[in-house]
């Protein structure tokens, strides 16, 4: 085990709450163990669960749902030990690549291959291949998603303005800065400034991408208190402190899509997954109120990110077939079918299967977003969001294990920033520091 691995699973241990072992035989058969991220589209499939448990009379399911930051250390502390608190864990493109390579993840291409009806050819292609370590799936999609902007139409026409299909920032700017209405409750854009490399960095990262900005160059040496990067960096909390929500530094994608949907922001920029929220009646004040336009640029021609909520089976689960028949319930044809029936087609789990975009009621209902969505994940390449090249993959993350620590250090602050802590340059001369430990480490092994 490397020094960088090890320190990971120290700082995911420092998090980790103890819960019952998995995959427990009791008076009533087997007890799976999942370990989920409670947002909405997660929520939807716990609510439907009887309905596995019906079907598969054997199996019970107990669902460990977690606010993001907690699942993700969670998760990382008991599949990095191998721990065997879970059955199933809910992954992304970011840890499924890194932790198949490390051998902690059950390989799923057996499962998916004689597994009747599954289809896998189905799979949005940039979704299913970061899914895969060479060659073979080791996690399923359950939604995918790139970034976009929501705004809204009423509010843009009362003002008098014209929302470009392909925005800019500074664009952005101008439209936040004239429809900011403190008086009124309603933001001029709502922005992410909650603390997480998955929360706050998501947002950012493709911010700093597109302002031609990089973690690291070539040689590992951090680049954060580059020029660059000091720009995005400026332009991010500037814009969130002058015509973003109440609130921002605490504020991530739950706090975001909760104002937006009151009608508390004109313009949200966030994950594509954003949209069915915005949408569905249950929980949107603002139905029909809403386009949906390409992430905005600066310097590049695309500045999206990629991402996946995805479902995998640690190694070390006790009984992988039971885990397998829950993921396939979970992600095949027919669940896309159960949620629109049971709950509307906007709440279907986007951005992940391409038969999707071929139900007529689904395509009725996301008519406003269903293209911006497929056009936002083909666009989302490392080609087309970066100015420079870089040693790491990903886009709104740095494909690395330390990113979790790193990224997270970072947001805290950025955050702070946001709050009106530290100034900005702070913020930046001391993530530098902690960068350039992570880049140090990683230029000795070269």
């Amino acid at each position: 085990m490397t020094k960088r691995l090890a320190l990971l699973i120290v700082a995911g241990l420092l998090v980790l709450t103890g819960c019952a072992g998995a995959g427990e035989f009791g008076a009533s058969g087997r007890t799976l163990v999942i370990a989920i991220v409670s947002n909405p589209q997660m929520n939807d499939a716990i609510s439907l669960s009887d309905q596995f448990e019906k079907a598969h009379p054997g199996i019970k399911l107990k669902f460990v749902s977690l606010p993001e930051n907690q699942a993700r250390a969670k998760i990382t502390a008991s599949t990095a030990t191998q721990g065997g608190e879970f059955d199933v864990v809910m992954i992304s493109n970011y840890e499924t690549p890194q932790w198949a390579a490390n051998g902690w993840l059950e390989n799923l291409q057996p499962y998916v291959d004689s597994t009747p009806g599954y289809d896998p050819a189905d799979f949005i292609p940039s979704i299913r291949d970061s899914l895969s370590y060479q060659g073979s799936m080791y996690a399923v999609p359950f939604y995918g998603e790139s970034s976009f902007l929501a705004y809204r139409k009423d509010l843009f026409d009362q003002a008098g303005l014209t929302m470009p299909a392909k925005p800019t920032w500074q664009q952005i700017a101008e439209f936040a800065r004239k429809l900011d209405n403190k008086a009124a409750g309603v933001a001029g854009i709502c922005l992410r400034g909650k603390p997480g490399w998955g929360e706050s960095l998501a947002p950012f990262d493709t911010v700093a991408n597109t302002f031609g900005a990089r973690w690291f160059d070539q040689d590992w040496n951090a680049q954060l208190t580059s020029p660059e990067f000091k720009q995005a960096a400026n332009f991010y909390v500037n814009l969130v402190r002058d015509y973003g929500e109440v609130g921002a530094s605490s504020a991530g994608f739950s706090e975001c899509g909760t104002r937006y949907a009151q009608g508390q922001a004109a313009m949200w920029y966030d994950a594509t997954v954003m949209a069915g929220t915005n949408e569905d009646p249950e929980s949107s004040t603002i139905v029909g109120k809403s386009a949906y336009v390409a992430a905005p640029v600066e310097k590049t021609a695309a500045s999206g990110w990629l991402y996946t909520w995805s479902l995998a089976i640690p190694k070390v689960a006790k009984d992988k077939q039971a885990a397998w028949d829950f993921l396939n319930w979970m992600t095949n044809k027919e669940f896309v079918q159960t949620v629109g029936k049971t709950y509307g087609w906007n709440r279907v789990p986007p951005g992940c299967r391409l038969s999707t975009y071929q139900i007529p009621e689904y395509r009725d209902a996301a008519k406003a977003y269903a293209q911006p969505t497929l056009d936002g994940i083909d666009a989302a390449r490392e080609e087309n969001v970066r100015t420079q090249p870089v040693p790491y993959t990903g886009i709104q993350f740095v494909g690395i294990p330390e990113f979790q620590d790193l990224g997270t250090r970072v947001s805290q602050e950025l955050s702070a920033a946001i709050a009106g802590q530290i100034s900005v340059d702070e913020a930046l001369e001391q993530s530098q520091k902690y960068a350039q430990t992570v880049g140090d480490s990683y230029r000795e092994t070269k």
